[in-house]
């Protein structure tokens, strides 16, 4: 999957607020659920949906619904942070969690934990806010792949 930059306003407005070292906390973690959730709502925009009819008080009305159950699944610990805004907002949505840590000698990601739910038919939503050599970001998506072929 390719790197996709936001250039939505609102992400930039609520990230030149989170890197102000004059933000207090209270308005830090505002700010930081604000972000996740635009960024939420841009990584899932092209999820399958299913085309169907509800029945509303007045006729029958066109109804979308998400058709693929997502995974969310947070590298420990800085992860967590972003999984409350994911399970607000996704219908069926199961978690799942990796524990990654970096060799210092060699900059590569070490799995030490992994609780993964059945990832076969579904969508893994990698959460991970941490991006400095980006050994983790690389590392997970691969072993994802690799232990969905080992478990399905």
């Amino acid at each position: 999957m390719p790197l996709s930059v936001s250039k939505h306003p609102l992400v930039a407005d609520s990230l030149r607020g989170l890197r102000d070292t004059t933000t207090p906390p209270e308005e830090f973690r505002v700010l930081a659920r604000k972000v996740i959730t635009y960024l939420l709502y841009e990584a899932t925009a092209d999820l399958p949906v299913r085309r169907g009819k509800v029945r509303t008080p007045l006729a029958e009305a066109e109804a979308i619904a998400v058709e693929t159950e997502v995974v969310a699944i947070p590298v420990l610990r800085a992860g967590l942070g972003l999984l409350a805004p994911v399970l607000e907002l996704l219908p069926r949505v199961s978690v799942g969690y990796i524990g990654l840590e970096r060799d210092e000698e060699t900059a590569v990601a070490r799995i030490y934990y992994n609780k993964l739910p059945r990832l076969q038919g579904k969508i893994p939503l990698l959460l991970d806010p941490m991006l400095a050599t980006g050994g983790s970001a690389a590392e997970t998506p691969g072993w994802c792949a690799s232990w969905r072929r080992r478990k399905a």
